[in-house]
This record gives structure tokens, C-alpha cells and sequence, in this order.
């Protein structure tokens, strides 16, 4: 048996796992808001609860907004800002006296995926979370890559490719710079894009069903889609992955799949791109069992 944590900024969410991915159990609290202790506290509540009530000690693995600095092994760039600068992983390897294995969401996210989900089988996949903000992992041979300084995948906080003169400099991006991917793609900023050309406030989802009758949500759309594809062809330029999964709330949108491919052909540096756009198979679910899968 294998746990997997998923620890978000308003709860925590536990599964068990047997060695064939079957969920045994499955639980979520919510998170102690600012409070660090409480939060490393609700952790072990939360393990011992399903390891007592399943009768096993289990392996466990952690996915948490940010990662851990390779040269402090303090947490950072967390959304939940109580935990940046605190020895997680530590101070629960204290608590459980075992050995826990930890990474950030994203790269939980598309270990779920290669797994077991909807990248089974591919040897390069690159999964992209896109909601609130935009991050990915890169997993190969079903190992996760966390990189010499452990940002691999980190694709949100490089600057859109080609961009055109209108997109210069670019939004500020709360990393300091301008113009990252993450300004274009999240959801807030597909509405801020919406927002500055119709001088409307809409969600991420209501422009999506407005553009199947306004022609200015539909040309938001297709800005964005042509975004996306340079954003990912410059991956796939570099890493070449086989199959690249979207994740977060805006992988709900289906033409992406279908409108994005076309696009990225003529951004790619290739004469044929046999990369596969795809949606998730575990969806919300993904990110808590690619922590489990962290002890495969």
C-alpha cells in the first residue's frame, strides 16, 4: 500500500493505493490557513487515520505548491506562504520516523498521468497545470525530473515565444518579470486578455461559452490558443516529449486539443510533430495519486 498527500492551500486531501493503483480509501480535510504547525500536524492526523483504519504502514509521498531549495531543503514559492522557508519535509520525516518523498503538484500531476492515466505507457510526457497559475513536471521512463536546482517543468515563468508587438512587454508577473507564459495562459489572465479588448470582466468559462456566439470572446480564444502553441512548441523543440497532458481548469476546454496541434506545426522545428495533445484521465485526482505513485 501507498499514501499520497495532496497538500493545497484550503485542504488536504489523503488516498491509499494498492501496488495495482486501486483506491483503497480516500479523505480530505482542510487546511489550518496560516498556520504551519498545524498544517505539519493535520499531515500525520491525516496518514495515521488511513493507515489505522486500513490496518498497514504505508510509504508516503507528498505533492506541495513550490518545491524544496536543493540548497537549503526549505520549502519555497509556495501559494500557501506560511510554509515558504520551512523544513517540510524534515519535520515530517521527524513525526512519521520514516523516510517521506516530496515534490511540487505539477510534477505529481504528470506522474499520475504517465502512470497510470492518460500517458500510460510514453516514455517523455510533459504535464501542464493550467488554472490560477501554469505549472508542468516532466516525467521520463516514469521517473520524475526535478533538475539540478529542482525547477524542472517550471515552463509558466519563461517569456511567451515570438511575441508580437502588442504583447510587448507583456503583464507583470508576481515572479518580478513581464511578459511570462503564466500572464497569457492561466485563467485570470485569458480574462485579463478579455478584459483589456472588451473592457468586460468575465470568467474563464463564461468566455468559452460566449465565444460560441460573440465574436469577441471567440477571437480571445483564438489568441489564446495561438499562445499556447507557441508556449508549447518551444517544449517541444526542447524536450521532444511524446505526449504532453493539460491539467487545471482549462483543460476542460475541449477545442484546445483539437485547435492548439494545428497551430504549433508552424512554431515547431520539425517537418512532422507527432507530439499528442491530451486530456487527463484522473483530472482533480491527479495530483494526490502521483504522490502515492512517488514510492513506485
Amino acid at each position: 500500500m501507498r499514501i499520497g498527500i495532496d497538500l493545497g492551500g484550503t485542504k488536504i486531501e489523503g488516498i491509499a493505493l494498492d501496488d495495482e493503483g486501486r483506491e483503497l480509501m480516500r479523505q480530505r480535510i482542510s487546511t489550518p490557513a496560516g498556520d504551519y504547525q498545524g498544517t505539519v500536524k493535520a499531515i500525520y492526523n491525516l496518514v495515521s487515520h488511513i493507515e489505522d483504519s486500513l490496518d498497514n504502514v504505508s510509504s508516503i509521498g507528498i505533492g506541495t505548491p513550490g518545491s524544496l531549495s536543493p540548497k537549503t531543503g526549505l520549502l519555497r514559492n509556495s501559494n500557501s506562504i506560511c510554509m515558504n522557508g520551512q523544513p517540510v519535509k524534515e519535520d515530517l520525516e521527524k513525526i512519521f520516523n520514516r523516510e517521506i518523498r516530496m515534490t511540487n503538484d505539477a510534477n505529481c500531476f504528470a506522474l499520475s498521468e504517465a502512470t497510470d492515466g492518460a500517458a500510460k505507457g510514453a516514455e517523455v510526457v510533459f504535464g501542464v497545470i493550467i488554472g490560477t497559475g501554469t505549472g508542468a513536471g516532466i516525467v521520463i521512463n516514469g521517473k520524475v525530473l526535478n533538475g539540478a536546482n529542482a525547477i524542472a517543468g517550471e515552463w509558466g515563468h519563461n517569456p511567451l515565444p515570438w511575441p508580437a508587438a502588442d504583447e510587448l512587454p507583456g503583464p507583470e508577473c508576481y515572479c518580478g518579470k513581464h511578459g511570462c507564459i503564466e500572464t497569457f495562459l492561466s485563467g485570470p489572465g485569458l480574462s485579463a486578455d478579455y478584459l483589456a479588448a472588451t473592457g468586460e470582466q468575465k470568467t474563464p468559462v463564461e468566455i468559452v461559452d460566449l465565444s460560441h456566439y460573440d465574436s469577441r470572446a471567440e477571437a480571445c480564444l483564438q489568441r489564446y490558443e495561438d499562445r499556447m502553441a507557441r508556449g508549447l512548441a518551444h517544449i517541444i523543440n526542447t524536450l521532444d516529449p511524446d505526449v504532453i497532458v493539460l491539467g487545471g481548469g482549462m483543460s476542460n476546454v475541449s477545442r484546445l486539443y483539437i485547435n492548439v496541434p494545428e497551430l504549433w506545426n508552424k512554431y515547431v522545428f520539425s517537418d512532422v510533430v507527432n507530439t499528442r495533445l491530451i486530456a487527463p484521465m484522473y483530472g482533480d485526482s491527479s495530483g494526490v495519486r502521483g504522490a502515492a505513485w512517488l514510492w513506485d
